[in-house]
C-alpha cells in the first residue's frame, strides 16, 4: 500500500444520498400523534420546509443531492479514509484499522453534511431564521455556518452542561453570527418550566429541542433544524459512507467491521447503512458485515432502552416515533460526549438494531478516553469525545484479532476533532473524570411516562 491516505477527487463527491428506508424487510413504524393516529406530512410543516418533510416520509432508495449542495461540499469534501498503521504498530495486531476523518470540515465534524442542505431547503422555502438545539456544540456551529452561507438567521439553545464546559465551541458559533443561550432557558415555556422544577438543572437535548421547536412553531419565518435522528438527517449523512466505499474500492479492500458513535445515530447511519446497503443488495462482500453502534454506558438508550412509541423531545411536542428509548425527560448524567446524551435513537438504527441486524455496545466514559489519547499519540489527531467512543470499540476489536491472528478491516467513523474539548482532556489526565453508573432508577421513572397512545 503507497500510502496511509486515501484520497477522491472534487468530482467524486456523491451525487446522490442513500436510503436505508428502501431497503427495509417492510415499511418502518408511522410517527403518531399523541391520540394514535399517524402524523400526516402537513402536519410537520409548521417547522420543516417541503423539501425536508419529502425525504423524511421517503422510501426512494436514491434522493439528488442538489448542486449548491454539491459546491458546498467541496469545500472539505470528499473527506480522507485513512489507514490507521501507526495504531496497528502500537496494539501489536494483524488486523487493518481504517478510519474516515470527517474532522476535516470547517465546523471541525461531521455535522455539515447535514446542516448545509437543511439550510438550503429552508432558503428555498422563503425561511428567514432557524432555531435549533445542540449538545456538544458541533451540530450548532454547523448549521450556524450553514445559516451564514445561506443567509439565514440562527438561534442555537445549547444544552447548559455543555454550554459551561465547551466556551469554543459557543464562541464558534457566535463567529459565524449565531445566537447561543444555555438550555433550559427562560426564553420558552418549556425553559421555565424545567428551571422552576430545578435552578440547576443540567439541560439535555430533548429539553433544548423541546425549546427550539416551540419557538420555530410560534413564528412564521422561523423553521426548526435538527441535527440527528430523523431520516433526512440519516440520510444526508450518507455521504460518508458512499465516498468510504469508492476508496476502498480503490485499494482493493472490503470492512468486515464497521464502528461508529451513536448518540441520535446520524453518524453511525452515515457510515454504516451504504455499506448495509451492500448487504441487502446481495452483495457478497457484505454477506458477513458487523456493524457497531457504541453508546455511553450512563446514556445507553440501545443497549438499556425500550423499543416503543417515544416523543423525540421533553416537552412532547414531536410526533411519537418508534425508537428505542430510555424516556423523553430523562436527563442523563453530564458526560463530555455531549453529542451522545440523547435519550432515544434513530428510528432507522432502532429498527436495524431491533431486528439483529447491528450491533450496540455501551462504554463508560474513561476507557474512551484512554483510547482516544493513545489513538491521539499514534496517529496525531486528538477526536472528540465523541469519536472516542468509536475508537475504543474499533481498539477493541483489534485486538481480538491479535489474539485469534485474524487480518479483519476495521473502518471506524472519526466524526470530529477534539481541539474544543481539551478542558475534558484535562480532567481525564487529572484524574478527575468520572464514570457515571447507568441511572436505573432515573430511566425506570422516565420511562414510567411514556405516552399512552389513544
Amino acid at each position: 500500500m503507497e500510502s496511509t491516505r486515501i484520497l477522491l477527487e472534487a468530482h467524486e463527491i456523491p451525487t446522490h444520498w442513500y436510503n436505508i428506508a428502501a431497503d427495509l424487510s417492510s415499511p418502518l413504524a408511522p410517527p403518531l400523534l399523541p391520540d394514535g393516529t399517524p402524523a400526516r406530512p402537513e402536519q410537520l410543516a409548521a417547522i420543516f420546509p417541503p423539501a425536508i418533510i419529502e425525504q423524511e416520509m421517503s422510501v426512494e432508495r436514491w434522493i439528488e443531492i442538489p448542486q449548491e449542495v454539491r459546491e458546498i461540499y467541496r469545500l472539505w469534501r470528499p473527506s480522507p479514509l485513512v489507514r490507521a498503521v501507526r495504531l496497528e504498530e502500537a496494539l501489536g495486531t494483524p488486523a487493518k484499522l481504517f478510519y474516515k476523518y470527517e474532522g476535516v470540515s470547517p465546523a471541525g465534524s461531521h455535522k455539515p453534511n447535514s446542516a448545509v442542505p437543511q439550510a438550503h431547503y429552508n432558503r428555498q422555502a422563503g425561511i428567514k431564521r432557524l432555531t435549533t438545539e445542540t449538545g456538544a456544540g458541533q451540530w450548532g456551529s454547523s448549521i450556524a455556518l450553514a445559516g451564514q452561507m445561506f443567509g439565514l438567521e440562527v438561534r442555537v439553545y445549547m444544552v447548559r452542561v455543555s454550554y459551561g464546559q465547551k466556551p469554543y465551541r459557543r464562541l464558534m458559533m457566535q463567529t459565524w453570527g449565531a445566537e447561543v443561550f444555555a438550555s433550559p432557558s427562560d426564553l420558552t415555556e418549556t425553559g421555565r418550566k424545567w428551571r422552576a422544577e430545578d435552578p440547576e438543572n443540567p439541560g439535555s437535548l430533548g429539553i433544548a429541542i423541546s425549546e427550539a421547536v416551540e419557538e420555530a412553531a410560534s413564528r412564521a419565518d422561523t423553521n426548526y433544524s435538527l441535527g440527528s435522528v430523523l431520516n433526512h438527517v440519516v440520510l444526508h449523512q450518507s455521504v460518508i459512507g458512499l465516498e468510504a466505499k469508492k476508496q476502498f474500492d480503490r485499494i482493493g479492500l472490503y470492512p468486515d467491521i464497521v464502528v461508529a458513535p451513536c448518540g441520535g445515530g446520524s453518524s453511525f447511519g452515515g457510515i454504516a447503512f451504504p455499506f448495509l446497503g451492500d448487504r441487502a443488495a446481495g452483495d457478497k462482500r457484505a454477506k458477513d458485515l458487523r456493524a457497531i453502534a457504541v453508546e455511553p454506558a450512563s446514556c445507553p438508550s440501545l443497549t438499556q432502552g425500550r423499543y416503543t412509541y417515544d416523543f423525540g423531545d421533553a416537552s412532547g411536542f414531536t410526533p411519537l416515533m418508534k425508537m428505542y428509548t430510555l424516556g423523553h425527560d430523562f436527563v442523563p448524567p453530564g458526560i463530555h460526549a455531549g453529542g451522545l446524551r440523547y435519550h432515544g435513537a434513530s428510528q432507522l438504527v432502532s429498527r436495524l438494531y431491533h431486528e439483529g441486524l447491528i450491533e450496540a455496545v455501551a462504554a463508560p466514559q474513561r476507557v474512551t478516553f484512554e483510547a482516544g489519547v493513545q489513538f491521539a499519540r499514534s496517529e496525531g489527531v486528538i477526536p472528540a469525545p465523541e469519536s472516542c467512543h468509536a475508537i475504543r470499540a474499533a481498539v477493541d476489536e483489534a485486538l481480538k484479532c491479535k489474539g485469534t491472528g485474524e487480518s479483519k478491516v476495521i473502518l471506524f467513523n472519526l466524526t470530529g476533532h477534539g481541539h474544543f474539548d481539551m478542558s475534558a482532556f484535562e480532567r481525564y489526565f487529572a484524574g478527575g473524570l468520572e464514570d457515571f453508573a447507568y441511572p436505573a432508577d432515573a430511566v425506570e421513572r422516565s420511562l414510567a411516562k411514556l405516552p399512552r397512545l389513544g
